[in-house]
């Protein structure tokens, strides 16, 4: 297109220098003609017709002579004319086939060569269409650069964030077949017989980068499905949970320029007690063991990690209490820990939580004239329960080899309901407990091929976890299949089983020592985000 127009560009001025020298051939012509009807009508008509003309006075050849002087004088004026003209049209023509080789030449000849006012206005026009088009071509060329720095600034807050995706599901059958189909203690997998959503994920994170220049970053993870009612509890630690109950975390971060950095963490985040965690692709089994439905799950308020040197982690937390986005009573929960990493085969992470998880205050349906937010009407329990909640968690990670990793998970808990005895209010300080662990066993057969073994004990004693005196022991075998970077398709066999009854039969009431389940989990995730989640 634009060597067309170029072409065209160059023939025209071609074609107008041509109608040029026309021009002053014709003038030529014409003054030539002209001389010749002069000398014509000088002699006299009489004397063309005689055979024998008399001879010119002096008079006469005077006058001859300052025709013919006054005619050549023209023919040099018109001479000189186009030698003016001829090399206004070689520059012309110059210009013409510079612009075709891609230059770019501001035309103001046509107003030298315009014969007439009405060429003349035409060239007025060229002249100011030949100067719009820079102005014009300029200001797109700013409108791109504005666009292009808009898109870099956003390409620049976009950098190194990651957008993620995940939708897990799963059928699993229940051979005690359980009125209702319920999977009884288990965290995720609920429901037997049933094909089952047990998440649908949207994660969003931009990690601090100190070595950039940003010390802050964020994080959002956006959760629907059945383990968005496991996660967020009950009414009886979380007041309002459908507020929350598909945030599953949404926190910002900041590192502080304190020695190494100290990283802190402010919002809603997943709990790091006990060693499996809410994305599945992430874990080694597809159900979650009796610790991973015990120990909290969130919390919110503030983390902190300080990274003392490459091998050891110290942390803190001041949060709410367990489970609660929203706290329950006064008291501000605590967490000590550090993460050792003696070599880069093995992690080892110690945690005591010290909390208050009994609420000092009960819902009710009015609180008097004063208007509040719906959900935030209380009444106050007096005198409020203020045992306290010790949680001492500790699990280990070791790549045993490059295809085989050892995990190992210890746990005791305790708490109380009042701090001290009372005999003459009924207030008893006596606690419940649970203790016990979990050992883990993963082998990467190949990148898509791998199988895992989890066995777990836990000793529920006082009924802090399943309501009941027991101790629960389960063992599962998972087999793993990547269909590719993405698809994973993990078979599970379990078997529950406990000293008491505890889990569903098909017949209302009536409760068996265990349940054997088997099904199949689907996981697909897309997303930059390397790694666990």
């Amino acid at each position: 297109m634009v060597d067309a127009s170029r072409e065209g560009s160059l023939h025209m001025s071609k074609h107008f220098s041509h109608h040029v020298q026309t021009r002053i051939r014709k003038k030529s012509l014409r003054c030539t003609a002209g001389m010749c009807l002069a000398l014509l009508a000088w002699c006299p008509a009489g004397r063309a017709q005689t055979g024998n003309p008399a001879p010119a006075s002096a008079e006469e050849v005077k006058q001859l002579r300052d025709v013919v002087q006054s005619l050549l004088t023209r023919v040099t004026e018109l001479e000189n004319e186009v030698k003016q003209r001829q090399p206004a049209s070689a520059e012309r023509t110059e210009r013409d086939a510079s612009v075709a080789n891609g230059g770019t030449v501001a035309s103001t000849d046509a107003v030298t060569t315009a014969p007439s006012a009405t060429s003349a206005a035409g060239v007025g026009t060229a002249t100011s269409s030949a100067t719009a088009a820079p102005a014009q071509s300029a200001a797109l060329e700013a409108s791109k650069e504005r666009t292009n720095a808009v898109d870099r600034a956003i390409l620049d807050y976009l950098h190194g964030a990651t957008l993620n995706f995940a939708v897990d599901e799963y059928y699993a059958y229940n051979f005690n077949n359980p009125v209702g189909r319920v999977n009884a203690l288990r965290a995720y997998d609920v429901l037997s017989n049933n094909i089952s959503l047990n998440q649908a994920d949207v994660v969003f994170e931009r990690a601090p980068d100190v070595a950039a220049g940003r010390p802050f970053g964020l994080r959002l993870d956006l959760q629907y499905g059945q383990a968005t009612d496991t996660l967020q509890g009950n009414p009886a630690n979380e007041p309002r949970p459908p507020i929350y109950q598909n945030i599953y975390q949404a926190y910002g971060t900041y590192v502080l320029p304190i020695g190494n950095g100290l990283t802190v963490d402010v919002g809603k985040f997943g709990s790091s007690i006990g060693i499996e965690g809410n994305y599945t692709k992430d874990q080694m089994n597809y159900s979650r063991s009796y610790w991973f439905d015990f120990l909290p799950f969130y919390h919110m308020g503030l983390r902190a990690g300080y990274k003392v040197n490459e091998k050891l982690t110290l942390n803190y937390w001041l949060v709410n209490g367990t489970n609660q986005a929203e706290a329950t009573n006064g008291y501000k929960d605590e967490l000590f820990g550090f993460t050792a990493t003696p070599n880069k085969n093995i992690t080892w992470n110690v945690n005591y939580y010290l909390g208050q998880e009994h609420p000092d205050r009960i819902a009710v349906s009015s609180s008097g004239p004063i208007p509040v937010q719906p959900g935030l009407t209380f009444q106050a329990i007096t005198p409020a329960p203020n045992g306290k909640l010790h949680i001492f968690d500790s699990y280990v990670n070791w790549q045993a080899a490059p295809k085989l990793t050892f995990a190992l998970e210890g746990d005791y808990v305790i708490e109380r309901e009042w701090q001290n005895t009372n005999t003459a209010l009924g207030e008893s300080s006596s606690p419940s407990h649970v203790i016990g662990g979990a050992g883990y066993a993963k082998y990467q057969f190949s990148p898509k091929i791998a199988v895992a073994g989890r066995a777990e004990y836990l000793s529920d004693r006082g009924g802090l976890f399943s309501g009941i005196t027991q101790a629960l022991k389960e063992t599962t075998l998972s087999f793993d299949y990547k269909l590719s970077n993405g698809f994973l398709m993990r078979y599970e066999w379990r078997r529950d089983f406990s000293n008491q009854p505890s889990f569903f039969t098909d017949k209302t009431g009536v409760l068996s020592k265990e349940q054997q389940t088997l099904g199949v989990g689907i996981v697909w995730w897309v997303g930059r985000k390397e790694g666990a989640w």
